[in-house]
């Protein structure tokens, strides 16, 4: 599993006119399903996410972590995380999961990071034609994949 997480002051979902998805301060996190992926990678990045130390104290240093500002997390799933571009100019997908396999996985994912966070995670609809909205704070991105944990 790949995970681009964002730093935001907030973030929303919307799907046709509709926003369906909003947070506030907090955690932004796109989520790519490869077919070799399992829960384990689920598990690991939940914990992993809930605990990175992305946020401000009062020195300025990124000490804090999701939970010790009372933040929030929104899931975005996007399987262009694992695009091959190896040849040619148009991405190869090849690698991400299929719906059947993705969806019970990102599910599980949600499932764990509310869980740990103690909160309920508001997602955006897999699959769907999204408009994903964001004001990153900082900028602070960050790129983790559970196949590379060193």
């Amino acid at each position: 599993m790949r995970v681009v997480v964002q730093r935001v002051r907030h973030a929303s979902v919307t799907i046709v006119l509709q926003q369906v998805a909003a947070i506030e301060q907090g955690l932004l996190i796109l989520v790519g399903i490869e077919e070799h992926d399992s829960t384990e990678d689920a598990d690991w990045l939940a914990a992993k996410i809930v605990a990175m130390r992305l946020f401000s104290d009062a020195e300025g240093k990124m000490n804090l972590d999701v939970q010790q500002i009372n933040g929030e997390a929104l899931v975005v799933s996007q399987f262009t995380l694992h695009a091959s571009t190896k040849k040619g100019n148009r991405p190869s997908f090849i690698k991400a999961a299929r719906p059947e396999q993705a969806i019970p996985l990102y599910t599980y994912f949600v499932k764990q990071l509310s869980e740990r966070l103690g909160k309920p995670v508001p997602t955006g609809q897999f699959g769907a034609d999204m408009q994903v909205a964001l004001v990153n704070d900082g900028p602070v991105t960050v790129l983790i994949d559970s196949k590379i944990r060193e």
